[in-house]
C-alpha cells in the first residue's frame, strides 16, 4: 500500500497494492496494520456502506456535528469525482476543498478524517461508492454543505445539471454551517 498526503495533509490517497494477471485481479481493500504503519492512525471501523448512482448524481457534502465520522471511500464500479471541504475552525486549511477522482480502474481510496464535509458526483453512467465509518450514521447530527456555495468555488466535474437529493439542494452556505472547533 503506497499513502499520499494530498493538498491538505490529513487527507490521504491510498494506493493498494495490486495483483493482476489474465485472470483478473487481488488486492486487499483494508488492512489494519498495514494502515497503521503507512499513516500512524489507529482507527476503529464501525460501519459499512455502500451507494449506487447514476451520472451526475451528486450527492452531499455531508458530514456529522457530533459522532463525527472519518471516512475511507473506494468505487468498486465506476468512476466518481470526490470532494472534501476541511470544516476545522483551528485548521491552517479551513474552508479548502479538495476534489481527486476515484474509479474502479484506478483503485484509488480516499481517507476523509472527522471534520471535513464530503460528497462526490458521478462521473460515468453509473457508479457504486463503498465506505467504512470511525463512527455510526447518526441523522440528528447530520449536517449539509451547500455543494454550490460560490465562496468554496468547488470546481465539480459534470456537464449539465446534476440529480440532487432535497436535502442536498437544502445544503447550508459556507458561512452559515455549523463547523468544528
Amino acid at each position: 500500500m503506497k499513502v499520499t498526503s494530498t493538498e491538505i495533509p490529513d487527507v490521504l490517497l491510498i494506493e493498494p497494492k495490486v495483483f493482476g494477471d489474465d485472470r483478473g485481479f487481488f488486492l486487499e481493500s483494508f488492512n489494519q496494520k498495514a494502515f497503521y504503519e503507512k499513516t500512524g492512525l489507529s482507527l476503529q471501523f464501525v460501519q459499512d456502506n455502500h451507494s449506487r448512482s447514476q451520472q451526475n448524481v451528486l450527492r452531499g457534502l455531508h458530514y456529522q456535528i457530533q459522532q463525527t465520522q472519518g471516512k475511507l471511500v473506494r468505487v468498486v464500479l465506476g468512476q466518481i469525482f470526490d470532494v472534501v471541504v476541511d470544516l476545522r475552525k483551528s485548521s491552517s486549511t479551513f474552508g479548502q476543498w479538495i476534489g481527486i477522482t476515484l474509479s474502479a480502474a484506478n483503485k484509488l481510496q480516499l481517507w476523509v478524517p472527522p471534520g471535513f464535509a464530503h460528497g462526490f458526483v458521478v462521473t460515468s453512467d453509473v457508479a457504486e461508492v463503498l465506505y467504512k465509518t470511525t463512527d455510526y450514521y447518526a441523522p440528528e447530527h447530520e449536517r449539509c454543505l451547500l455543494w454550490s456555495d460560490p465562496d468554496l468555488a468547488i470546481a465539480w466535474q459534470f456537464e449539465g445539471d446534476p440529480i440532487l437529493s432535497a436535502k442536498d439542494q437544502a445544503g447550508q452556505p459556507f458561512t452559515q454551517c455549523e463547523v468544528f472547533p
